[in-house]
């Protein structure tokens, strides 16, 4: 027998739903079915058609708090985020006042109702000196974006909201809209005959994005809290990464130039050995992510390569 309490879908808030990961947990969760969803981001209009959206300003805390009253969510989950680390560095106060003032907003919004917040962070709140990295370890960023994800889960964890924290990196994955993540970017780049440049001095661990997203959906379903390394399977430079990419999709290798990090003279300093041990995941979510073979093959059927 079916109780009403049953029939009562919980109400899932995505906010930065039209970034890269915000657009494939909407897609998911409408797929889902259990849920009754909200895109909200700072664009006028949703990238995800047949989904209720609200535009908001996270760094406003009264627009946070309409928008939570007009849907009062059981869940948030937050997608947004600065997260161009270059210009973190010359754009400050920016980028202080999006990843930590506003995700205090959220969680100052999500206390007073009583919803669990989801909160997306990296793996850039290490040095990487001594990765990977377990939820354990102690951050220590080097680049001021690391530093306003650190101290935006800090703002989380002491607000008082029921949380859960789940870090990442190198997200890639087939998203329609927006800027193409790094698996497009190398396909495409390469399919037009284009030399790239790729560090091989950078190792993590690159996260296909329906295993990030599926996560998070495992979390709501559980309401599961605390902090969760959600990573791929396995660690390797950035440069055999790009390799693996070209090997795949039958690409020219020759066009991948190695380089040093040194090389590209970036303003913001990035952690070199990197990525994120999921054991936590594995045991208590039962977290499985693809093998990259596998996600090249479903970005192949999703995207028509």
């Amino acid at each position: 027998m079916i109780t009403s309490q049953e029939l009562v879908k919980k109400r899932v808030l995505i906010i930065g739903s039209n970034g890269m990961l915000g657009q494939r947990v909407l897609h998911l969760f409408n797929e889902n079915g259990r849920y009754e969803i909200m895109g909200a981001s700072a664009a006028e209009n949703s990238f995800v058609q047949g989904v209720e959206y609200s535009r908001v300003d996270i760094t406003k805390k009264n627009d946070v708090k309409t928008l939570f009253h007009k849907f009062f969510p059981d869940i948030v989950i937050n997608a947004a985020a600065f997260t161009n680390v270059d210009k973190c560095e010359s754009q400050r106060e920016l980028s202080w006042t999006v990843n930590v003032k506003g995700t205090e907003n959220l969680a100052i919004s999500s206390w007073a109702i009583d919803a669990h917040m989801i909160h997306l962070s990296t793996d850039y709140i290490y040095d990487g000196k001594e990765g990977p990295y377990y939820e354990e370890d102690i951050p220590h960023p080097i680049s001021y974006y690391g530093r306003t994800k650190l101290a935006s889960e800090n703002s989380l964890r002491t607000s008082g909201a029921k949380y859960t924290i789940v870090r990442s990196n190198v997200l890639y994955g087939p998203v329609m809209s927006g800027r193409p993540d790094f698996v497009k970017w190398v396909i495409n780049s390469l399919k037009e005959g284009k030399q790239i440049r790729i560090v091989t001095d950078q190792f993590n661990n690159p996260t296909y994005i329906d295993d990030l997203a599926g996560a998070i959906i495992n979390i709501s379903d559980k309401d599961i809290q605390g902090i969760f390394n959600i990573a791929g399977a396995e660690f390797l430079s950035r440069f055999d990464f790009c390799v693996r990419i070209a090997d795949y999709f039958n690409l020219d290798k020759n066009l991948i130039v190695p380089i040093e990090t040194k090389d590209l003279k970036q303003p913001a300093p990035r952690p070199l050995k990197s990525g994120l041990f999921t054991n936590k995941a594995e045991k208590i979510l039962g977290y499985k992510p693809h093998t990259l073979e596998e996600t090249f093959e479903l970005i192949r059927k999703e995207l028509n390569y």
